[in-house]
């Protein structure tokens, strides 16, 4: 069936649980929403795309997304703004990255108009669950993982793509501390560090749960070569603003996962006049703007937490803190806008907003 003729059918849930949510008490991920979107590949083509009350799935013990990791996601938001209306932000390119992560993973392609569309219908659906309070949003996760039912290690030839909805508040609760990594590795040259692949993120708990236990919330990685480079934040990209210029590690190098949020904040900033340098940035760099004070913020940029600022930063021996928030002009500015863009308060130039 080719995909245009694909019509999405909906089963809708008996019972909502949106009045039993406590709106107050959010924490990130583990409340859903009352549907969730399944589709399946098999015979070389996708099929049979539906929305369904949300629900657990069976699975087969030798499923090969369990044993052999083919397993990729997505992280994207929907707001609701001041007119009442829904927006999305940036869906299509986040379903030109699942795309690029799917190949890297020996996976089917999912068309990026049948990607937003799916997304785009299943938010209609529980429009209802899109918080209306300030710093609040519904996470869209679509994830797409192997189900052929043997234990030979190839592709597999059937897969799922599905997608849940969770209302959630604010990622961070206060600035983050983050410790530069000159040991452990996310990503080498030439593996799967530019895909949104699930295994990254499994390879990556044991050095932050490390970190974690040293007063840091998470580790600033470093390349696996030397560690003389800096490549990602966490699970976001990072940013520096060094004597006025905001300085990102470039993603051209196929160990940093190209991100959404960095993107738009680096295209903002740009439209404003600010210098920015998307190139390789040291470690020794980084330090020596610390040491001598011409570092004026460092932060985070990522779906969950839109842009985390840091307070913050372990390098072996050393603690450097980096300037209050609230002399941090440009990124307090760049957030304060973001969020207003996603809800309407200001005008989105870019286009950005996907309205629902």
């Amino acid at each position: 069936m080719a995909i245009s003729e694909l019509t999405i059918s909906v089963e809708q849930c008996k019972d909502s649980a949106v009045n039993r949510v406590d709106w107050d008490n959010l924490p990130f991920g583990r409340v859903f929403t009352d549907h969730m979107f399944l589709m399946e590949y098999a015979d070389g083509h996708w099929q049979d795309p539906k929305i369904m009350p949300f629900q657990d799935i069976p699975m087969h013990p030798a499923m090969s997304a369990i044993h052999y990791g083919q397993s990729i996601f997505e992280g994207l938001k929907a707001y609701k703004h001041e007119d009442g209306r829904l927006s999305i932000f940036r869906p299509d390119m986040n379903a030109k990255r699942f795309n690029e992560s799917a190949i890297r993973m020996c996976m089917p392609e999912v068309p990026e108009a049948l990607f937003v569309e799916c997304i785009r219908k299943l938010v209609s659906i529980d429009s209802s669950w899109v918080p209306n309070k300030p710093g609040y949003s519904l996470y869209i996760r679509p994830f797409m993982f192997a189900t052929d039912a043997w234990v030979g290690i190839k592709p597999s030839e059937t897969y799922k793509f599905m997608i849940l909805l969770s209302p959630v508040g604010n990622y961070y609760a206060e600035p983050v501390r983050v410790k530069i990594e000159s040991y452990y590795t996310r990503a080498a040259q030439g593996g799967v560090g530019r895909a949104k692949a699930a295994g990254n993120y499994g390879a990556s708990l044991y050095p932050a749960k490390q970190a974690q236990d040293h007063n840091f919330h998470q580790l600033v990685w470093t390349d696996a070569k030397e560690h003389k480079y800096i490549e990602e934040s966490g699970t976001m990209n990072i940013v520096f603003q060094i004597n006025d210029t905001l300085i990102t590690p470039s993603e051209e190098q196929d160990t940093i996962l190209r991100g959404i949020t960095k993107r738009s904040i680096i295209e903002l900033a740009s439209s404003w006049g600010i210098a920015v340098e998307e190139r390789k940035v040291s470690v020794e760099e980084v330090i020596q703007a610390l040491r001598d004070g011409t570092m004026q913020d460092a932060f985070g940029a990522g779906t969950a937490a839109t842009l985390a600022q840091i307070d913050i930063i372990g390098y072996k021996e050393e603690v450097f803190k980096l300037p209050a928030m609230e002399k941090r002009t440009l990124s307090n500015r760049i957030k304060e806008h973001l969020d207003a863009l996603k809800i309407g308060k200001v005008e989105d130039t870019f286009g950005w907003n996907y309205f629902v």
